[in-house]
């Protein structure tokens, strides 16, 4: 048992688990079945009580379109559990793991516009509020953008204009954190007036949405927003517009909980480091394992 403790804690100081399996001079499989085991007495002495913000979100798991499904608790920075797919019925199956009481204390759930999970969240916990949470919202916004400008560079190279060549990233950057030189180039594209410096601008425009306090406010907003896009002929910013008016009620309720999906990005990169250093997995048994001993913040020792 001191041993398992001791090796339970040169797990999570490693940069891997071969290393780990290197230090404890165990195989692979004994190393795992020490996770295992320390997944198990977490999960059943783990204390739920008192959940109120969390997050749903996807995460790949195989290549193509294999995915799976993650339930965080945002204000513990956690994962709650995690199941095969993106499907609602893996959503329901993910939300199955919380008791009839742990649920009805769901205040909020911060999740991406994906119809099978806001169904699986109006279904599962339905006193609580969607938030769709605001850095998706950015993505989409963002592809749009870009969008704009894979078309228009297009248009510009039959000219013989090569204006826009090279200039991809400048756009999907946060202009916080360009460089002296990067500045200098991006606002003299800025002034070029181009199709794509007028998406990135209703781009940058929306992110004051988030900064209103009163709904009423922000709806207002929203509506001056919207008829500036749609009246901008740029049709991939006009599509995410339309998707935004379709889901505006889940974007106000960011006003109310001030939650994001942030935590759950973390995790996903911390996910994503564990995925590669095991160079991927074959079995989602073992991935849950590991996602759960480095990230559910489970209390993994043995008595």
């Amino acid at each position: 048992m001191l041993f398992e403790r001791f090796a339970v804690d040169v797990l999570l100081a490693s940069a891997s688990v071969s290393q780990a399996c290197e230090l404890l001079d165990l195989s692979w499989d004994a190393v795992h079945e020490i996770m295992r085991r320390a997944v198990e007495r977490g999960l059943e002495r783990r204390q739920l009580e008192g959940l109120r913000h969390l997050g749903m979100d996807e995460k790949s798991f195989k290549r193509g379109q294999s995915y799976i499904t993650l339930l965080t608790d945002l204000d513990h920075s956690r994962v709650l559990d995690v199941v095969e797919e993106r499907t609602g019925e893996a959503a329901d199956q993910l939300w199955a793991t919380l008791t009839p009481e742990q649920k009805q204390a769901v205040e909020a759930v911060a999740v991406d516009m994906w119809e099978p999970f806001i169904q699986a969240v109006q279904k599962q916990v339905p006193a609580a509020d969607i938030v769709h949470d605001k850095f998706h919202v950015s993505k989409y916004l963002g592809e749009a953008v870009d969008k704009v400008r894979r078309v228009e560079h297009k248009e510009l190279l039959a000219r013989g204009d090569e204006t826009l060549t090279g200039t991809r990233q400048l756009w999907l950057y946060n202009p916080q954190n360009f460089s002296a030189e990067q500045a200098e180039e991006f606002g003299v594209l800025k002034d070029l007036h181009l199709k794509v410096a007028r998406a990135w601008a209703a781009k940058e425009l929306f992110s004051k949405f988030w900064e209103y306090q009163e709904a009423g406010w922000a709806r207002r907003f929203f509506k001056d927003w919207f008829g500036w896009v749609s009246r901008s002929r740029l049709k991939p910013m006009i599509e995410v517009a339309q998707m935004l008016k379709r889901h505006l009620d889940n974007l106000l309720t960011y006003l109310k909980h001030h939650i994001t999906n942030a935590v759950t990005e973390g995790l996903n990169s911390k996910i994503q480091s564990i995925k590669a250093n095991a160079r991927g997995f074959r079995n989602f048994k073992n991935y849950r394992t590991r996602i759960l001993f480095f990230c559910g913040k489970l209390d993994l020792y043995p008595l």
